[in-house]
């Protein structure tokens, strides 16, 4: 895969992008993230993925969901109407399942989308926490099969909180939380980097859902 455009709001986390991907075209607000993308010539897309805020839906926060100002799926859903890419990638906090969950996989399913959700833990992937995300796979129904088997419903690491292999023997604990080590070498602002690694997905999870949609595009293209 290949990074051909960001949407980022927070000017920290914007740093951090273009320390990694100086090359690639930055938007600030996914509101209007359509008529920038529109502005100038530009490549096909054929993943759109992004993390919507959670605030409006975290169990932490005040359960606003659709009520709530930064509920701001419409907004990522208008990027996908718009581009029409073959693969979407949405994740929020496990909160979304009893808030708005419901509204994220109708939208999707209306604009022609096959789409599944689920629950991933880090430790599913072989980080020593848990950190429970919900992911939603979506799949342009059109362009062929999905990359999940439909017989158990999904490849995505199953569900659940195992103790990781590091632990104490025979305790079945979690082994202390590693250091909180920088986002970026050479990005400053503890305190924005500390946040930003807080809201961050686990990497190994991005990677296993990244190599789903990869080979699930493979197949597409051998089989044609």
């Amino acid at each position: 895969m290949a990074v051909v455009g960001q949407v980022e709001i927070n000017p920290f986390c914007q740093q951090v992008l273009a320390k990694h991907w100086p090359e690639v075209p930055r938007h600030d607000d996914v509101r209007t993230a359509v008529q920038w993308w529109r502005s100038q010539r530009r490549p096909a897309v054929d993943v759109v993925a992004g993390g919507f805020p959670c605030q409006p839906v975290s169990d932490s926060g005040l359960k606003l969901a659709q009520q709530d100002e930064r509920w701001l799926w419409p907004a990522m859903f208008d990027v996908i109407a718009a581009l029409r890419p073959t693969w979407v990638v949405a994740e929020n906090v496990p909160g979304l399942h009893r808030r708005g969950l419901a509204d994220v996989l109708r939208d999707l399913r209306r604009a022609g989308y096959r789409a599944r959700a689920g629950l991933v833990s880090a430790c599913a992937v072989g980080a020593p926490h848990a950190r429970e995300r919900m992911f939603v796979l979506a799949h342009a129904e059109s362009e062929g099969r999905c990359p999940w088997r439909h017989d158990r419903g999904s490849d995505l690491p199953q569900h659940g909180h195992q103790p990781h292999s590091g632990g104490p023997g025979g305790r079945g604990g979690w082994p202390a939380e590693p250091d909180v080590d920088r986002v970026a070498h050479g990005v400053p602002d503890g305190v924005d980097r500390r946040r930003a690694l807080g809201n961050a997905v686990v990497p190994a999870v991005a990677e296993h859902i990244g190599r789903l949609i990869t080979a699930g595009a493979i197949a597409e293209r051998n089989a044609a």
